[in-house]
């Protein structure tokens, strides 16, 4: 047998001998070949995801319901040589024929394990139950739009927690919910800066017409709005609404950025995690105070126990990485706990445990354990086809690669024996680009300025993986030590099983994305303008996907032909300089 051969070379699958007596026999086989299965491919699926998680533990297995011989030795098989699963050495089980020659993995314990993930198969799950809305968008087909219709039918409560909110078009439907007694309440990042002089700002107008809103003392990089959540029972959370993902409210995030944005319609699992994040993050938030005559509202805490299972579905959040305490002179305060990374941590084990494919789009690559499992997948695991997409302000030329190259040194130089420094110096700042290239992962950039700058920027802002095909990991998370350690942020995980229709959305977005341009010939045609034209040319341009070589190529024509972009008045406000002049 495959495993069999595999534990007799690497490590010994066969747990220590415990007294209970096993359903399975030792080599008790679940998948006989010359009878048909009687567990459906979705119900399959399942089993490989949930004997694939990185916190796989032998109680999580017993708990529920996994007898002790198949849990033992199912995690001992995974954990590889030193024994601990959600490290470098970890196996991942390819298939179900793999599983199933795990010693005293047989009937039951694929019967136990299939029960595990019942309900992502069921025939009436709700697939439609989640929904994506993508951006750039017309502003009526956007997120944005369809928040407000969702706002005008709240009925209880909304509570919000936003980076950045300029859309007009939801002032209206906010206050309409608070004329109407919805109790509205807003975690804004903006009113960290507004507190200080509050009239006349966006917090201002939010608190003078009934809406709460507070701030934290990091970065809240979340935008999520909880529509009628379970505030004060359980059991409201199967009738609430969570909207939430990479897009802010505003009109740039719905009609020119590459955005998406997760509706989830009754899902209790997603509902109660958000809502435990709200609480958790209010509770430690601070009071703008603006509006006197507003109270502060809090309600029931949510303990994890009451958060159900549900393996089609699940969501991480960085506030792990924070410890909340009251600080003597500024009151409800988080600080970061050293060693912490729990989202990294999380998308390292995804990326691990690809077997076929990974397509990432992001607007950033800026973190060191995230670029580095996928380096170590490329060199490791060549089966696995990998693809990046990132915005502009990524390309990193081999100059620019050589700066942090030596910056990095010196960095470490300075930092001596301290781990704390020497941890700065490999963590924070450092673009990845150039080191993708270098390998041979392919890589695109969404490129559409010779220089970026966010007042004309189409960038791309998209935060999500897309594994083998049947895995989306999507939300607010940049891809940097930023914003594991300075911000709060979420990553929601979708399962293919329950979401199939999801995952195909999120995979033709993505195809869209790499080829953009393509059947236009927008490279070849600007490349062509800027070298052999006679008349003047924009350096702000329609978006194209375009790889390493060419951004460069792009990069050092327009350089050439046009002195202006390296003088300093340019790089100083280059949206006035939108056209280069023969």
């Amino acid at each position: 047998m495959m495993a069999l051969f595999a534990c007799a070379l690497m490590v010994a699958c066969e747990a220590a001998p415990t007294p209970e007596e096993s359903p399975d026999g030792k080599f008790a086989v679940a998948m006989n070949p010359l009878t048909e299965s009687p567990w459906s491919d979705c119900e399959l699926e399942t089993v490989l995801f949930i004997v694939n998680a990185l916190d796989l533990t032998e109680e999580t297995l017993k708990e529920k319901g996994v007898h002790t011989r198949a849990a033992q030795n199912i995690v001992a098989y995974r954990a590889g040589e030193d024994g601990l699963v959600g490290t470098e050495d970890d196996r991942f089980i390819e298939t179900i024929e793999e599983l199933d020659d795990i010693y005293f993995v047989g009937p039951a314990a694929m019967e136990q394990l299939v029960a595990m993930g019942a309900k992502a198969c069921l025939e009436t799950a709700p697939s439609e139950a989640i929904e994506v809305v993508f951006s750039p968008a017309t502003y009526h087909e956007s997120h944005i739009a369809r928040v407000s219709t969702l706002i005008d039918a709240a009925e209880r409560s909304l509570d919000i927690a936003m980076y950045s909110f300029w859309d007009n078009g939801l002032i209206a439907p906010l206050e309409d919910a608070v004329d109407r007694g919805v109790q509205v309440r807003m975690i804004f990042n903006a009113a960290k800066d507004d507190k200080k002089s509050p009239a006349g700002t966006r917090s201002a107008v939010l608190e003078a017409m009934g809406v709460d809103v507070r701030y934290v003392n990091k970065v809240m990089h979340h935008k999520f709005v909880l529509i009628d959540g379970p505030q004060d029972s359980v059991a409201q959370a199967d009738e609430a609404i969570l909207v939430t993902g990479s897009a802010n409210w505003s009109w740039s995030a719905a009609t020119r950025y590459d955005e998406h944005t997760l509706f989830a319609y009754g899902n209790d699992k997603l509902n109660l995690l958000f809502q435990a994040e709200f609480n958790h993050l209010w509770e430690y938030s601070r009071d703008l105070v603006w509006n006197e005559d507003l109270e502060r509202v809090d309600t029931a805490p949510i303990s994890p126990l009451v958060i159900p299972d549900d393996m089609g579905v699940d969501a991480v959040f960085t506030s792990a990485n924070f410890e909340p305490y009251e600080h003597s002179t500024y009151g409800p305060t988080f600080k970061v706990v050293s060693g912490q990374n729990t989202v990294s941590d999380y998308l390292v084990s995804v990326i691990l445990s690809a077997k076929s494919s990974i397509d990432i789009a992001s607007g950033h690559l800026r973190s060191r354990p995230i670029a580095e499992a996928l380096l170590e997948v490329h060199k490791l695991k060549p089966q696995v086809a990998i693809r990046v997409l990132l915005d502009a302000q990524e390309y990193t030329s081999e100059s620019r690669q050589e700066k942090q190259e030596e910056k990095l040194v010196e960095c470490l130089q300075e930092a001596g024996d301290s781990v704390s420094k020497a941890q700065k110096c490999t963590d924070v700042g450092y673009y990845f680009a150039r080191e993708f290239h270098e390998a041979g992962i392919p890589l695109r950039f969404k490129w559409y300025a010779y220089k970026w700058h966010y007042k004309y920027a189409e960038q791309m802002h998209h935060k999500h993986f897309i594994i083998d095909g049947a895995l989306v990991v999507a939300g607010s998370y940049n891809l940097s030590d930023n914003a594991e350690h300075n911000t709060f942020e979420n990553m929601v995980r979708l399962h293919g099983a329950l979401y199939p229709e999801l995952v195909s959305d999120f995979e033709e977005n993505f195809e869209t994305l790499w080829v953009q341009g393509e059947d236009e010939e927008r490279y070849e045609s600007y490349l062509d303008e800027v070298v052999n034209g006679l008349d003047d040319f924009p350096i702000i341009v329609a978006p194209m996907a375009i790889d390493t070589d060419q951004v460069q190529a792009i990069k050092a024509a327009i350089l050439e032909t046009c002195p202006m972009v390296a003088q300093d008045y340019f790089h100083q406000e280059p949206w006035k300089h939108t056209v280069c002049e023969r």
